[in-house]
């Protein structure tokens, strides 16, 4: 871990020292090291208020929020909704002459919560010096004008994951304004308020207000973490996501596995061996045809993955792994292609409350990462093709009894949610723009074709046809879902001069 450390030291020190060539992120830096405490303020204020995705009231507060921070930067502004859905605060600076639109889009959302597992309430930002599963102590907030650590760090929900982007914008923002320097594009900003409930009303909401996009502008995702390195991460897709609960019955009700046993099917049994059918020891996908619609990764792609710092080996001893997946390609090559993973499983009781019975049914929740070109409809088929072929018969709702009783074999198909994915081309002007600028402020930044998890890009890129790249900035380690979420200061005032030079794109 100490060496880990050092690299990771060596690498920020290299980094800094080659960027710092963006004369917009400079002049956000020198204002920002003059006003640490009003930003501060502003994003402890914004992280106060409750944000969890169900909750209606809290969501409109956090609305009524931004809008007054837009107000107090004279923004113009407008809060988008259609009947059902959370509100999508949209903001416009228009550049007189500017011929493009840059689109920033965060989420001012939360992910669902229990205080209980908190380790101070998630709604009460504090500052710790450090991360609290390192026994970080929560630190006084020091008095006006007084300096602040860096490697502080504000606990609260939302602070990484996007309430911190969010205020980073503005405050970049500020500080150009402060500075003379003036945005060459139109600026506008889309705020999402229920990306953690998969942004279900953000694609109709959106056509709804198409006249207010323009159809030449390029959008820009304020969302996840940098690199492990915590060097700059630019990302220009993501996985697509669907997933499927599936139900194997046996008997009627639980059986005594004394009177029963060896002869009663255990659909616990059947299926683990379902499962089992679905992957090999290695991770591959057995499933016949699942790979076969998946778009291959150009040769930009993939130098770009093989420049890309491997940290596999340091990961597993970080997760306590003895062995992964995927053969000898990286975790950077296996996010790039599609998986299966088993969410969980139920059957019966487990530990001191189990009971000496075989199970009436057996239940697993599985989610299927899907990539570029595969899509939600030919995957499902494959998928139920596949139960058949191993000797199911297949059905979508509760089976009767006449059907239990017909079929030696029969699982329940129920597919809950889906996206599928979507990826800008690299070698697009508009990403090599978005590379320069961002590695004129830190220096060579990682570089990946796509991200592991989902975002909304789809109900972006769909509508408009539009570039979308991702460009994060909080850091890696920020318990993002979990509980103890937080954001290491350092990356905030990063982000600020990121944004800037974005802005300023």
């Amino acid at each position: 871990m100490r060496t880990t450390a050092v690299c990771v030291l060596v690498i920020c020190l290299v980094t800094v020292c080659a960027g710092q060539s963006n004369p917009a992120s400079s002049a956000a830096r020198s204002w920002r090291q003059q006003h640490e405490r009003p930003i501060l303020d502003e994003l402890l204020a914004f992280l106060a208020i409750p944000n969890e995705s169900r909750d209606r009231a809290g969501i409109q507060r956090n609305a009524e929020f931004i809008v007054k921070m837009m107000e107090k930067r004279n923004i113009a502004h407008r809060v988008l909704s259609i009947p059902g859905g959370s509100p999508i605060v949209f903001g416009s600076l228009p550049s007189p002459g500017a011929t493009r639109t840059i689109v920033f889009y965060a989420h001012y959302d939360g992910t669902s919560l229990d205080p209980k597992e908190w380790a101070t309430p998630p709604y009460e930002p504090v500052f710790r010096n450090g991360r609290v599963e390192d026994g970080a102590g929560v630190m006084t907030r020091p008095p006006a004008g007084s300096p602040i650590d860096p490697e502080w760090r504000v606990y609260a929900r939302s602070a990484a994951d996007d309430k911190g982007p969010i205020v980073a914008m503005f405050a970049a923002l500020d500080a150009m304004r402060a500075a003379g320097v003036a945005p060459k594009s139109n600026i506008q900003f889309v705020f999402d308020g229920e990306e953690e409930a998969g942004s279900p009303s953000l694609e109709k909401t959106l056509v709804a207000n198409r006249a207010l996009f323009a159809p030449n502008s390029v959008w820009l995702m304020c969302d996840g973490p940098v690199y492990q390195t915590r060097e700059p991460l630019i990302v220009f897709g993501t996985r697509g996501v669907m997933t499927l609960d599936l139900t194997v019955y046996g008997p009627r009700s639980e059986l005594h596995s004394g009177h029963y046993g060896n002869w009663a099917p255990n659909p616990a049994l059947g299926l683990s061996r379902l499962l089992a059918s679905m992957k090999d020891d290695d991770g591959k996908v057995l499933i016949p045809g699942f790979y076969d619609e998946v778009e291959p990764l150009s040769g930009v792609e993939k130098r770009a993955i093989a420049a890309a710092p491997v940290l596999d080996k340091q990961l597993l001893q970080d997760f306590w792994l003895g062995s992964a997946e995927g053969g000898t390609a990286t975790l950077n090559e296996l996010i790039t292609r599609p998986s299966l993973n088993i969410r969980g499983l139920s059957s019966a009781r487990t530990g001191a409350q189990a009971s000496n019975v075989i199970p009436a049914t057996a239940t697993a929740t599985i989610d299927i990462r899907l990539v570029k070109r595969m899509t939600i409809a030919r995957t499902q088929q494959v998928v139920r093709d596949h139960l058949r072929q191993q000797g199911y018969f297949v059905v979508d709702t509760e089976p009767a009894a006449e059907i239990r009783r017909a079929h030696p074999r029969v699982v329940k198909l129920e597919f809950t949610r889906g996206a599928e994915a979507e990826r800008t081309s690299m070698e697009l002007p508009v990403s090599q723009e978005v590379i320069r600028t961002i590695e004129s402020v830190r220096g060579p930044a990682v570089k990946l074709p796509t991200m592991g998890g989902q975002l909304p890009l789809g109900a972006i890129i769909r509508p408009f046809n539009v570039p979308l790249v991702v460009v994060p900035m909080v850091n890696h380690d920020n318990n993002q879902h979990g509980p103890d979420e937080n954001l290491r200061i350092q990356n905030l005032w990063d982000g600020i001069e990121l944004m800037a030079a974005l802005l300023t794109m």
